[in-house]
């Protein structure tokens, strides 16, 4: 189980975040709305001074673009906050094979199991967030809602690569969350702060539920099925 927290807004932030169990740092470059966009300079900084893996939240669509971005900030993954046209991916593996990409589902509807579908075959993992692509000001993550589970359920099922689960999760609904989606990781950034700040007490808290969430999973998945005892 990854646990990835995001909009990591300086280096203090990251040493918060790392020590308090964080496995993934999620750092926000320019978006058309949303919190916890930092400069290039400063992500490139944090990336290099951290042994963890870290992604570049990115809201370009043009591979070229983003290629170039990648470069300036040299993280270990790019997360790829709005949809990409076709043929997209195949260039960014191309020219980026040892980078991990990460497609953003935004799950508005029915049409978003689809979607995720499509894109799984193109990347290493789907993050399943709530934002809305089609505003006029497009909401590509930090909403900090709650979308439907239910979907988002089926698409952890069924995509064949790690599912991460964003929006609107708390200490207090997390392991709800993954009890009912079956995520292979999770994604926090306005749930884990107090004022806007990175609060150590939500961290903790945050981290321990979906440690023992997975730890009863995992206690669960070994039991001896009652027909062989």
């Amino acid at each position: 189980m990854e646990i990835k927290i995001c909009c990591i807004s300086s280096h203090d932030e990251a040493r918060l975040a790392l020590d308090a169990g964080a496995d993934i740092l999620g750092l926000v470059s320019a978006m058309p709305s949303g919190p916890g966009v930092i400069g290039e300079d400063l992500i490139a900084s944090i990336a290099s001074s951290v042994s963890a893996q870290t992604f570049l939240l990115t809201s370009l669509c043009e591979p070229e673009a983003i290629i170039a971005q990648h470069g300036r900030c040299g993280t270990t993954a790019i997360q790829l906050c709005d949809a990409l046209p076709p043929g997209s991916h195949a260039r960014l593996r191309e020219a980026l094979p040892r980078t991990r990409l990460v497609q953003v589902i935004h799950v508005t509807g029915e049409a978003s199991y689809d979607e995720a579908m499509a894109a799984a075959r193109d990347v290493d993992a789907l993050l399943l967030d709530s934002g809305n692509p089609s505003l006029q000001v497009k909401e590509l993550g930090g909403t900090g809602r709650v979308h439907d589970w239910s979907i988002s359920r089926r698409i952890c099922a069924d995509a064949g690569v790690p599912v991460f689960l964003a929006g609107g999760l708390r200490p207090e609904n997390v392991a709800e969350a993954l009890a009912h989606t079956g995520a292979s990781g999770v994604d926090i950034c306005s749930g884990v702060r107090t004022e806007g700040r990175l609060d150590r007490e939500k961290l903790d808290r945050f981290v321990a539920a979906v440690r023992e969430s997975q730890s009863l999973t995992v206690a669960g998945s070994q039991r001896t099925p009652k027909h062989l005892l």
